[in-house]
């Protein structure tokens, strides 16, 4: 009797994309279980990164006129609305908004990143339907906000028990890129914006500067 071994396709810069699901200023200021500015922060270096790495990110609002407003600017500063319009739509699942789909499946990709204000719903509610649709579905965790701490755990127990995987935004964007000796190597830590990168890389200028007057 033979067994069968599956093989699990990797995630990559080229059969990835991300999908950035309300993050409107509405809802932005109900967050508590994040710091408003952590969690921006994260959103824009996921944002900044996938584009980095030629990613497509797809970006849904929801009843943006009339309830939740607009995508916080910050976040809009770093994405190609041109290539990538912002998608709005009056569904909860943005999986039910035909628009969104349609976006999904012209960038060819198999692997979806989502975030979303909120994670149980915003983020979490495609992820579920994209899975079913075929897709290996991730949900970045602190680009996603909620309403009470307590709504988080809950909201990352039902994604994993679903078959989606919860990820951060720095380790997902270093799986993706792979090597540190790729040519955008700098560039995507630059866009992710850890602190302790930006001083280890004043640390080796200032080393390299005194070999360079040893000489």
């Amino acid at each position: 009797m033979s067994t069968q071994v599956e093989t699990i396709e990797r995630i990559t810069r080229d059969n990835a994309a991300v999908c950035l699901i309300d993050h409107q200023v509405g809802l932005l200021s109900g967050v508590r279980d994040i710091t408003i500015d952590e969690l921006k922060h994260n959103v824009v270096g996921l944002a900044k990164a996938a584009r980095v790495l030629g990613m497509p990110t797809i970006v849904s609002t929801t009843a943006k006129d009339v309830l939740w407003g607009p995508t916080f600017p910050e976040l809009v500063a770093v994405l190609d609305t041109k290539q990538y319009p912002i998608i709005d739509r009056m569904t909860m699942n943005a999986w039910d908004e035909p628009h969104f789909v349609k976006a999904v499946e012209a960038t060819g990709r198999k692997h979806l990143i989502f975030a979303g204000i909120t994670l149980q719903v915003c983020a979490a509610l495609p992820a579920y339907s994209a899975l079913a649709a075929g897709y290996k579905t991730y949900v970045a965790v602190d680009a996603s906000g909620m309403f009470r701490a307590t709504l988080r755990q809950v909201g990352v127990a039902r994604i994993q028990q679903a078959g989606v995987i919860p990820v951060d935004y720095f380790s997902i964007m270093c799986e993706i890129m792979a090597t540190n000796a790729d040519p955008l190597a700098n560039e995507v830590y630059a866009a992710l914006d850890l602190d302790f990168a930006t001083l280890m890389g004043q640390i080796n200028e200032a080393i390299s500067n005194r070999e360079k007057s040893k000489r």
